[in-house]
């Protein structure tokens, strides 16, 4: 039996900055993922958007830490992320996404978001070229931004490995056992292991996992595509979010990386429920049309690549942060809803705290409470 502190099963966007706010905390911290190294999940399909621009005060604040810490390994530690704080900008073309951005606005700045509402000429200031015809205007949070994801990530697996933190790739969960409400053993196809912690960080296996102690958890992967284009010099700042659907996609949205390119996504109409991670014919055109139709400059531009990742949705699009009744040392931080990116980092730093102090700090308790695996699940975070 192999003991730790901490056994976190999952080494990908939230798995791995936990791993380093454990490790560097004095915890013994083991990290398992069945693939042959970090990020071979979900977390390599991340377009790098980090915004704290959501319409939940709990993905506001964890997000907020995030963006803290990044830009600090930045700016701080002079580690080059290729870190931008471009903002997110949400436009509006129409009377009732206008009204919904800014009576969002209340909630968005009670939580402490820098954010506003700016007029079309200055949208079109920041996004020089964007459709004139009906633009009303759009909700702009200038201290949100992008990064790019394989640095960010290989970062955090490399100061969790300095800090003293265990990874074992090749490794897959076979079976836990429990007893008395714990989690007592961990058992893969190569060893086991005893935590007084196991984290359950597993991405779009998460409900599989959870499973293996008959606990049932709403996590259910859809498929969403995206692309880049060719690098180009710099003519836009912001990550522009369009929210408007049509018969075919619902939102889409795109940024200038550091780099220069033109990373975009779309989200897909029907819902493509599963874990195919294929390409298809049809994203391209989709995504291409409806993103000319807003930037009519980014026609003359050549798409490199595409690719296809999975977002681990929960019905209402935000995370499950519990601990489950049934078992009290079985950690859930599932449920990312394709935003792992952006809130592993600062969920990483709120869980190592909640882990070491044994309760969340009066600040995190709120967070806590919003994300715990016994709400309701009705509705949708509008600005998912």
């Amino acid at each position: 039996m192999i003991k730790c502190d901490v056994l976190i099963l999952g080494a990908g966007s939230v798995g791995v900055p936990l791993a380093k706010s454990c490790a560097e905390r004095g915890l013994k911290t083991i990290v398992i993922e069945k693939e042959a190294s970090w990020g071979r999940g979900q977390n390599r399909a991340a377009i790098g958007g980090i915004r704290a621009t959501h319409s939940d005060p709990a993905k506001i604040k964890i997000c907020q830490e995030s963006i803290r810490i990044v830009k600090a390994l930045q700016e701080e530690r002079g580690i080059d992320l290729e870190w931008r704080s471009g903002g997110y900008l949400f436009v509006a073309y129409d009377a009732e996404r206008e009204k919904s951005f800014k009576d969002l606005l209340v909630i968005q700045k009670a939580a402490g978001l820098g954010i506003d509402w700016i007029s079309p000429e200055r949208v079109r200031q920041l996004a020089p070229g964007i459709k004139r015809e009906g633009l009303l205007g759009g909700t702009y949070s200038p201290g949100d931004g992008y990064a790019s994801p394989l640095i960010v990530s290989t970062t955090f697996h490399r100061l969790a490995m300095q800090a003293g933190a265990d990874f074992r790739f090749n490794e897959r969960v076979l079976s836990m056992s429990d007893v008395g409400g714990r989690i007592v053993s961990v058992k893969t196809d190569k060893a086991e292991y005893s935590a007084a912690t196991v984290v359950n960080a597993a991405g779009a296996d998460a409900a599989e996992l959870a499973s293996l102690v008959d606990l049932e958890i709403p996590v259910h992967p859809d498929c969403h595509e995206a692309g880049v284009s060719e690098p180009v010099a710099r003519f836009m700042e912001p990550m522009l979010v369009d929210i408007r659907p049509d018969h075919e996609s619902g939102n889409y949205y795109f940024y200038q990386a550091e780099t220069g390119q033109i990373v975009f996504c779309i989200t897909p109409k029907p819902t493509i429920w599963g874990s195919d991670a294929d390409n298809t014919s049809g994203f391209l055109p989709l995504a291409l049309r409806r993103m000319i139709e807003l930037y009519p400059r980014l026609r003359n531009l050549k798409v490199r690549r595409t690719w296809r990742g999975m977002y681990p949705m929960t019905p209402d699009g935000l995370p499950i942060v519990a601990y489950p009744q049934s078992h009290e040392n079985f950690l859930l931080a599932v449920g990312m809803c394709g935003q792992g990116f952006m809130l592993g980092p600062g969920l990483g730093e709120i869980l190592a705290q909640l882990i070491v102090d044994g309760k969340p700090s009066e600040h995190n308790a709120q967070i806590l409470d919003e994300l715990t695996l016994y709400r309701k699940f009705s509705g949708m975070e509008m600005l998912k």
